[in-house]
């Protein structure tokens, strides 16, 4: 006897995947002929002095990440290489995904790509973007002649 687990939410999870590979990144190729086989989640926030996008990247080593930035878009970039397992009986199941992955962001207004940093912890990359100076009104006077 097979044992099903009941996940009533099951549907809705695959619409919202479904519609998250459909407005970033298809899974698949990209339009630069890359091969993408996952889409890793990403929380993004501001903050008085930075932006933060925090991205959860398990399995991944650090060395297999690179990130870039052009002409105002940040784009993260690695490869989660699959683990090789012998079962003596010749029977697995694998639900961990793994190959390459893309995400692609604007940057907003007022960030400045020559600053920005990465960092990876226990799985979740934490890229921080500064934010530039904004530059204050000033009043010049007119001086009579």
């Amino acid at each position: 006897m097979t044992v099903v687990r009941y996940q009533p939410w099951t549907l809705f999870d695959r619409l919202q995947r479904q519609l998250d590979q459909a407005l970033s990144v298809e899974a698949g190729e990209t339009a630069d002929g890359a091969e993408i086989s996952w889409i890793p989640q990403v929380d993004i926030r501001e903050e008085p002095e930075r932006f933060v996008v925090l991205a959860d990247v398990p399995g991944v080593e650090p060395k297999d990440i690179h990130i870039t930035v052009d002409k105002g878009v940040l784009t993260i970039r690695g490869e989660k290489h699959a683990r090789e397992t012998q079962q003596p009986n010749g029977w697995q199941r694998l639900e961990r995904r793994s190959g390459s992955f893309l995400r692609r962001f604007t940057l907003p207004e007022g960030a400045n790509p020559d600053a920005i940093a990465a960092k990876h912890v226990h799985g979740v990359l934490e890229v921080t973007i500064p934010k530039q100076p904004q530059v204050r009104t000033r009043r010049i006077e007119v001086e009579a002649a």
